[in-house]
């Protein structure tokens, strides 16, 4: 498995707040603690509820919220799936890794966002 941890930013409608972050490139969702939620975001209920696997159990995921975060230099946006009880604080899986164009160098524990894919086109 090739995770990264590095503390990032993240910015919603209620506040902001440096949170300690998880790359993993095989995680399917994007996934943050439900505790973290009530300082950033509101949360939004989902229309199909997923189940997650954690340490053998399943949870039950019902919320997701949309946060901005602060990488490699650059504002990125996206959705979060909210999970209680998480023991990471935020994970950031495929799907927003492959969105951003996130390239994480596991060597040096850093990342880098694609410069092309994180301006801002109007179209």
């Amino acid at each position: 498995m090739s995770i990264i941890k590095q503390p990032l930013l993240f910015v919603g409608s209620k506040g902001e707040m440096k949170l300690a972050v998880v790359f993993d490139k095989e995680a399917k969702l994007s996934l943050i603690d439900g505790s973290l939620i009530t300082d950033l975001e509101t949360p939004v209920r989902l229309g199909i509820n997923r189940l997650v696997n954690k340490n053998g159990r399943q949870n039950e995921i019902t919320t997701r919220v949309l946060l901005e975060f602060y990488c490699d230099g650059r504002w990125l946006s996206d959705e979060f799936f909210v999970v209680s009880n998480f023991g990471n604080k935020v994970l950031i899986g495929c799907p927003t890794i492959r969105k951003w164009r996130i390239k994480p160098y596991f060597e040096y524990d850093t990342d880098i966002v694609k410069p092309k894919v994180a301006k801002m086109q109007l179209v």
